[in-house]
């Protein structure tokens, strides 16, 4: 809700909006679109079956080879990220798709909508292979070794199943929404972040709960993210209070709290509440060094050192940054914002590195494959692109 309130006030570059297809030769001084210009266009396949916002998107875990979009039009596509040729639609969703993602083994992908319809679907039979209905639904994630699938909904409820069998177990959080969840690496255990600032680490066999983070220990306003590291000890929890938490995930107790000093924005008094608004939107871990990334919606990319508990550099984007994600295998993060571009940042000097537009909207979500060759990137403008950032000297 807070990204929406934010891009009411952004103003988005509109221009050539309406010729999706014209291509952009001269992108070397594009670099501040002026008017009647053509806009930058970095990428190399553009995906536009989409009639509205395209909300979510999810790579193959293992060939990396095809995409699943999910928007605001109630449709989610699987289609091939070389080409943008579509595989199949994942139809009878009768509400925005803002979750989508394939198994660990890309057996199976799964399309959520608002409504709390799941499905599952077969891929390469391309036909649904299970289906259920649960409240409004907040979050979804497989299981990184099997074939479960785990979701949060607006009833505070975590649903886990066996797919395609159904079986079922549910895990009964606070009365308000479970507003994030992740399945932690041993895959014994998820923690799930909830609308009232507390979270809770579950046993996901036993259908316990192993912790509960609240009142002081917790934070005082809605989770809106969480994050763990490679071996799965330590967990990062993101909240509307601006604060982030590095948590040990085996005692359940708070290690550090990374606070973002808050400089007041210089915006018309009339404004009021609207100008002050900031929130963690995202964080990770760095895995081959000990660092954890946060991104704010103020448009800051903080790098913290966890060795140090302090933070090494600050990043500073025009606009709110909505996602970021690190590269598997080195200390390159990446960030997409609501001003429509991909950065990819050196978090060891906190230098950017590159920077590709192509979007005239804001962009809502992104995905890297394995060997961070490529990115797909979603968007407000009704698309979904694939750029290339492979680059000879990383």
């Amino acid at each position: 809700d807070d990204l929406a309130e934010e891009m009411e006030d952004v103003d988005f570059e509109d221009e050539g909006a309406d010729e999706p297809d014209a291509e952009a030769w001269d992108s070397e001084d594009d670099e501040g679109v002026e008017d009647g210009m053509e806009p930058q266009d970095d990428s190399e396949v553009t995906f536009s079956l989409h009639s509205a916002s395209v909300f979510c998107v999810s790579l193959d875990p293992k060939t990396n080879t095809l995409a699943v979009t999910g928007g605001e039009d109630d449709k989610a596509f699987v289609w091939r990220v070389s080409d943008g040729e579509l595989l199949f639609e994942c139809s009878g969703h009768k509400d925005s798709v803002t979750c989508a993602g394939f198994s660990h083994d890309s057996v199976f992908v799964a399309t959520g909508d608002m409504s709390g319809l799941i499905k599952v679907w077969r891929v390469d039979a391309k036909e649904e292979v299970w289906s259920f209905e649960v409240g409004d639904l907040e979050w979804m994630e497989w299981h990184p070794q099997a074939h479960v699938l785990l979701a949060g909904t607006a009833d505070g409820n975590t649903w886990m199943w066996k797919i395609p069998s159904g079986d079922c177990k549910t895990f009964q959080g606070p009365a308000c929404p479970a507003t994030c969840g992740r399945i932690l690496p041993d895959g014994k255990r998820a923690v799930v972040g909830y609308e009232d600032g507390t979270m809770r680490i579950w046993d996901l066999k036993q259908g316990t709960s192993l912790h509960v983070l609240k009142g002081q220990d917790g934070h005082q306003d809605p989770l809106t993210c969480v994050a763990s590291n490679q071996d799965g000890n330590l967990i990062m929890t993101g909240s509307v209070d601006c604060h982030a938490k590095l948590i040990n995930s085996t005692t359940g107790k708070v290690v550090c709290v990374f606070k973002m000093e808050t400089v007041a924005p210089k915006a018309p008094i009339g404004e009021g509440e609207e100008a002050e608004s900031n929130s963690v939107e995202s964080l990770g871990f760095c895995n081959v060094m000990p660092l954890a990334a946060v991104g704010y919606l103020d448009g800051t990319l903080a790098i913290y050192d966890l060795s140090t508990q302090s933070l090494r550099h600050k990043c500073q984007h025009e606009s709110g940054i909505v996602q970021l994600l690190w590269e598997e295998s080195s200390a390159v993060v990446y960030t997409c914002s609501l001003d429509g571009a991909v950065r990819l940042w050196d978090a060891r000097s906190g230098k950017m590195i590159s920077e590709y537009r192509g979007h005239s909207a804001e962009i809502l979500d992104f995905a890297v494959n394995k060997d961070a060759s490529i990115v797909v990137t979603t968007s407000g403008d009704h698309q979904a692109k694939v750029f290339c950032v492979q680059r000879p000297d990383r």
